[in-house]
């Protein structure tokens, strides 16, 4: 009990007796304080005292797929620190292969009586996937939003980039340079915001059913993109759009190890502009989503619904913007 109120105090940056005041329901102690104490305590593990179980801390979970790919600590470092600014404290669950899984963090965040959680990347965004978990913090009436596009039955708000824009300014930028014979290394088969590039990209091109030859799929890695892109390359594509800057990297890799180079031969598009792009080799060419403001929205969004206000369901669309750099360039022969 004595170590508990230690690590609880320090936490919380206030005495041992305050902790103790606020455990035992007493008065003379702020409501700023009292709420201090109670999220050191959830972010700490112990358990709150019975007649304090009842109460939500200001803890709000961020839930991400992964820490490897730049854009997501980009992401949880701009939604952290609004938060923060909002008087709630992040909780940060990041999933790793083999380890806690999205539905475990989903239960564990339940059982610390979260005010809210904030998903990025997650299974909402595959149709094929499991969504049992998100319905449980439906009908928990638990505040919820989204970062980038899921399947539209779960009903949670969003805030996404707009990927038909995204692809419409890369797809441009490719054919102003010439290039006619353009692909796509997209994610797998049931990613909505795959989808999404698709469906822009079978527009703006105009493909027909021969346009399948010139798209393909991969896991989000280095190598699942290397495979789809070579076999791109060795079709006689000379750009490729790419869903992610890691798929990017991937291609330009494939492309390389085929004996050709980027720019040159086969220039390369990625998507995020996520950290350290501009010290690849070439510098990557890409598609940036406004993080920092999708960040911002969906902290403003969460808060909203915590508060009671309501929240529209709509889809919150913001505008990417084209990056050049060195992975694009003339087609050859021109």
């Amino acid at each position: 009990m004595t170590k508990r109120l230690t690590e609880v105090a320090k936490k919380a940056g206030v005495s041992e007796a305050t902790v103790s005041r606020v455990l035992n329901g007493r008065d003379g102690v702020s409501e700023a304080t009292r709420t201090a104490v109670l999220t050191a305590l959830d972010v700490l593990g112990y358990e709150r005292p019975t007649k304090l179980r009842g109460e939500r801390a200001r803890l709000v979970g961020l839930v991400l797929p992964e820490l490897q790919n730049p854009i997501f600590p980009a992401l949880a470092e701009v939604v952290t620190g609004t938060l923060a600014q909002r008087g709630y404290t992040p909780a940060l669950c990041a999933r790793t292969i083999g380890g806690v899984s999205e539905m475990d963090y989903v239960e564990m965040l339940l059982d610390h009586q979260v005010s809210g959680v904030i998903f990025a990347g997650g299974s909402y965004a595959l149709t094929d996937a499991r969504h049992d978990h998100y319905r449980r913090l439906t009908d928990r009436g638990l505040p919820v939003v989204l970062v980038n596009a899921g399947v539209d039955e779960l009903g949670f708000p969003r805030v996404s980039t707009d990927d038909a824009v995204a692809v419409e300014q890369a797809y441009g930028h490719l054919r102003s340079l010439g290039h006619e014979r353009i692909g796509m290394v997209l994610g797998p088969e049931g990613h909505v915001p795959s989808q999404r590039k698709l469906d822009a990209m079978t527009q703006a091109a105009g493909w027909d059913e021969g346009g399948a030859q010139c798209v393909e799929r991969s896991s989000f890695s280095l190598e699942g993109a290397r495979v789809a892109a070579t076999k791109l390359v060795e079709r006689g594509v000379t750009g490729i759009i790419c869903a992610s800057d890691v798929l990017a990297l991937g291609t330009i890799r494939a492309a390389r190890r085929l004996g050709r180079s980027v720019p040159a031969d086969v220039s390369v598009v990625g998507y995020d502009d996520s950290a350290f792009m501009t010290c690849t080799d070439p510098p990557l060419t890409t598609v940036r989503q406004p993080i920092e403001t999708m960040g911002q929205a969906a902290v403003d969004l969460l808060v909203t619904q915590i508060e009671g206000a309501g929240v529209l369901q709509d889809e919150l669309l913001f505008e990417p913007e084209l990056v050049v750099r060195g992975s694009t360039a003339p087609a050859p022969g021109r």
